[in-house]
């Protein structure tokens, strides 16, 4: 099994309106800078512009329950899931990542993951809570 972190943050922000917001492929570079610089929509789908060059994503259905589950193709038959959910906490929300170490990826690459996560989620609370 490989290891996991789970990564979460409030967000004083209904959690329909965080749903939304992340759900959209354009919104990316705004919050998520440690995933991706920039996006366009191709005939293939969502192409991101990443640290590690060109990247394929997609987002579950949209769906009731908070899924944000998203899917990103760094290679040619290679696809990684990426767990992510908000959830109503109290008028606002918990957004919730999780962190599933990659095969091969070594500790400080891992470390480094989960603190591009942990920014890329202060920078989405900063974003909706103005």
């Amino acid at each position: 099994m490989r290891q996991v972190q789970t990564l979460s943050i409030n967000i004083d922000c209904p959690p329909g309106k965080v749903y939304e917001y992340v759900v959209n492929p354009q919104n990316l570079p705004q919050w998520a800078g440690g995933l991706c610089q920039s996006v366009s929509l191709t005939d293939a789908g969502w192409l991101v512009q990443t640290a590690q060059g060109e990247m394929h994503i997609r987002f579950a259905e949209k769906n009731i329950f908070g899924v944000l589950d998203h899917y990103v193709t760094p290679a040619p038959g290679v696809e990684i899931c990426v767990p992510m959910r908000v959830l109503p906490n109290a008028g606002g929300s918990t957004v919730i990542f999780t962190l599933l170490r990659q095969p091969g990826m070594s500790d400080a690459d891992y470390a480094r993951d989960g603190q591009l996560v942990e920014q890329d989620l202060h920078n989405l609370r900063k974003l909706l809570e103005n």
